[in-house]
């Protein structure tokens, strides 16, 4: 691989850095901090979270129809992402936090529907696409470098002090990626009118099944550290378990993109699924420093690999069309994310217990899976 290639990459992987593992997901190891400092509960913690999601859904939306400009409305979504981080160590009431998280949401939902379309179009027009999978990676490194940092940065301050120092980070990538690809030019793209709608055939069971996982996945997503940091016994071990799900997450998308290629798709896409859905049930199981660290493995090795296979699998499908499937799909599964921890704080609230969640959640991974099966058998023979 050249060398102009191999930086276009580092810089859609700095992007999804910023957007998804800073962006979002720095919520979850910083949530039990914030739980203790401001006395808020774990139902008003599901709401600063969906948010996110909420705001993610407006973004994957709107993404969807920028046919112009694609470079710059990125670059601008990448700066108010930053300034969603940096605001929350300044904010001091559940409205100012819930909207910092919203804005956050719409510009990664942008961020990541823009920086994939482009990077794919690149890769694709110099017969790279085969390193596509690899620019999730950046999901992966985001969430490890929040799980090491935050403890550190708490450690100096409070909670505030985390997202100061986050920004900071984010920051530092995107002056980065805005030199890497200081001669990136997006492709054109036309807007899908009903005439052309990729939403048919295999792709409405993929984007089901892919709304489904947004709603599982994103339980342990949100909660996984706080549920960690509930356990006395496993208190030490909540900040290191979401370093686990980066360094699980990080390999994970060339991994399951390699064996996608390599075996049937759909099965590889299944197995994923099932092995996630299991690692979710593991601390309902048992409690222990090894179940739920294993379950922390499990979950990055497959949720990110989820997004990085069922995008490329519908661009396979529609390669004319990337924006529009990547945008489709971002949309059901921002769905699916704003719902998981609604729900999720209502069974915890009602049970004053995660294992509910964590059961719902493995219950409606299971259902992605029966939706994936069924579309494959209706549609694709192989």
């Amino acid at each position: 691989m050249k060398k102009e290639h191999f930086y276009k990459i580092l810089g859609a992987i700095l992007f999804l850095t910023v957007a998804m593992g800073i962006g979002r997901f720095s919520f979850t190891p910083i949530l039990p901090y914030m739980k203790e400092a401001e006395g808020f509960s774990v139902g008003i913690g599901s709401w600063i979270a969906a948010g996110n999601y909420i705001g993610y859904l407006i973004g994957a939306l709107a993404a969807g129809f920028i046919v112009k400009k694609q470079k710059s409305i990125l670059i601008i979504s990448a700066w108010f992402c930053f300034a969603s981080v940096i605001f929350m160590a300044f904010s001091h009431s559940f409205v100012s936090w819930f909207s910092l998280r919203i804005l956050g949401g719409v510009t990664g939902g942008f961020i990541f529907v823009l920086t994939s379309s482009m990077i794919m179009d690149y890769l694709a027009k110099h017969q790279l696409s085969k390193w596509s999978g690899y620019i999730f990676s950046g999901i992966g490194l985001g969430i490890a470098i929040s799980g090491l940092v935050v403890p550190l940065f708490i450690s100096f301050s409070t909670w505030r002090s985390a997202y100061i120092g986050l920004a900071i980070i984010a920051a530092i990538c995107i002056f980065v990626t805005m030199y890497l690809w200081r001669n990136l030019t997006a492709e054109k793209h036309t807007v899908v009118h009903k005439k052309e709608n990729v939403m048919k055939g295999f792709m409405f069971w993929l984007a089901i099944a892919y709304g489904f996982e947004g709603l599982g996945y994103i339980i342990t997503g949100t909660f996984l550290v706080d549920l960690i940091h509930e356990i006395p016994s496993l208190q030490q071990y909540a900040a290191f378990s979401w370093v686990i799900v980066g360094i699980g997450a990080i390999p994970s998308a060339p991994l399951w993109t390699w064996l996608m290629s390599t075996y049937k798709p759909i099965r590889v896409i299944r197995i994923a699924y099932l092995l996630q859905a299991g690692g979710i049930l593991l601390p309902v199981i048992s409690s222990n420093v090894w179940t739920v660290l294993l379950s922390a493995l499990l979950f990055g090795s497959t949720f990110v690999g989820l997004v990085s296979m069922t995008t490329g699998y519908g661009r396979q499908l529609f390669p004319q069309k990337s924006v529009s499937v990547v945008s489709l799909l971002t949309t059901f599964y921002a769905v699916g994310q704003i719902i998981g921890p609604i729900i999720a704080g209502m069974l915890i609230t009602h049970y004053e217990t995660y294992n509910a969640a964590l059961i719902f959640a493995t219950a409606i991974i299971i259902v992605a899976v029966f939706c994936l099966q069924f579309g494959h058998r209706k549609y694709i023979n192989d």
